[in-house]
């Protein structure tokens, strides 16, 4: 029944195609939903020129109740059709991100963190009312409270110059030859930039994940998902995005599988203990081990203990006390000697992984 869902766009409204999609068949949902965000008069620059704004029809809500009942529809169709394990990305402006999130709450969603995204070049405030609207708010949440959601963390971290990603992310909007235009006007007034959507999905997807984005617009899910090697299904309402994101995504070409590797979470790799591959026999007790310039020695003690000099104590606590850390992985500051090359120990405990 997936295959009915595998790297498809159709063109339709989102509250009938939803109904069409069995339980459980997403891993993720990406949602940029309409914001209800009319502007009463036209909004002009200073020098009375005319800022091309969003006042699409599909943007128009007769009041915050028929929007809310709005997103309730669609908000319980996307929790349906999640995996148990599945979550969910909704976006949005001060206009809408509040009353997106009281639904998101009501629903039994589980909140996991809300992400602000700054533009690095916001449009500015033309009438000088009001603080420039340099940022659009990010609601993640998994299915539920006990979801086993899929966070990658390391891959994240690297990305970020090794430093825990934070939740507020400065990234462009959608400019230059990313943007979709047509007659020198833009295709799709609110298209997200692509660097968005590779943050969000190499974050909580993997490669051969189910994506659903159910407000398609100009296709830049679909395209992000289908270069990431991720399976998305998306939904688009208007027949001129559609069309363009269709083209658009006829024209993606997908990453090579050799370059899609992401890297493992530590949380993810097996728990095992060091002294368990002296229990096993891998290790033997008085056995050498080293640091990788070989100019630290610590013998290996029968209780899965090192000796470094006099102090005696863990992989971990002894390589840390050498380097004056707090902390330190000893599994990768350890060497022991292999038929003549200097090897971290972890290869010792990804052996006995592969036997099990």
């Amino acid at each position: 029944m997936e295959d009915n869902f595998k790297n498809k766009i159709i063109n339709g409204d989102c509250l009938v195609e939803l109904k069409k999609i069995p339980d459980r068949t997403f891993d993720l949902v990406f949602a940029d939903p309409p914001y209800n965000l009319q502007l009463k008069n036209k909004l002009t620059r200073p020098d009375n020129s005319e800022v091309n704004a969003v006042d699409d029809k599909w943007d128009r809500f007769e009041s915050f109740k028929k929007y809310d009942e709005f997103t309730i529809s669609w908000l319980k169709e996307c929790k349906r059709i999640l995996k148990k394990n599945g979550a969910l990305w909704v976006i949005g402006s001060y206009h809408n991100i509040f009353r997106l999130g009281t639904a998101i709450q009501n629903l039994g969603f589980w909140i996991l963190n809300d992400v602000v995204w700054n533009k690095n070049n916001p449009m500015p405030n033309f009438r000088g009312t009001r603080f420039t609207n340099a940022h659009e708010t990010l609601i993640w949440a998994s299915k539920n409270q006990k979801s086993k959601y899929t966070f990658n963390y390391q891959s994240l971290k690297c990305l970020n110059d090794d430093l825990q990603m934070r939740s507020n992310w400065n990234l462009p909007i959608c400019s230059g030859s990313e943007r979709l235009k047509k007659n020198g006007k833009k295709v799709h007034s609110t298209q997200k930039p692509e660097s968005l959507l590779h943050r969000i999905l190499l974050a909580s997807s993997n490669r051969g994940d189910y994506i659903l984005d159910p407000f398609l617009g100009s296709g830049t899910t679909a395209v992000v998902a289908k270069k990431l090697g991720r399976i998305c299904f998306g939904i688009e309402k208007e027949n001129k995005y559609f069309n363009a994101a269709k083209q658009r995504l006829n024209k993606t070409i997908p990453i090579e599988d050799n370059y899609l590797d992401t890297l493992q979470n530590n949380r993810s790799k097996p728990r095992i203990p060091f002294g368990s591959l002296v229990e096993l026999g891998i290790v033997k007790p008085g056995m050498d081990i080293f640091d990788q310039k070989r100019k630290v020695n610590a013998k290996i003690m029968a209780d899965g203990s090192i000796k470094y000099q006099k102090s005696e104590g863990s992989i971990h606590k002894i390589a840390a006390k050498i380097l004056g850390a707090e902390s330190c992985n000893g599994w990768t500051y350890w060497h022991y000697n292999m038929n003549g090359s200097i090897v971290p120990i972890d290869n010792l405990r990804q052996k006995l992984i592969s036997t099990n």
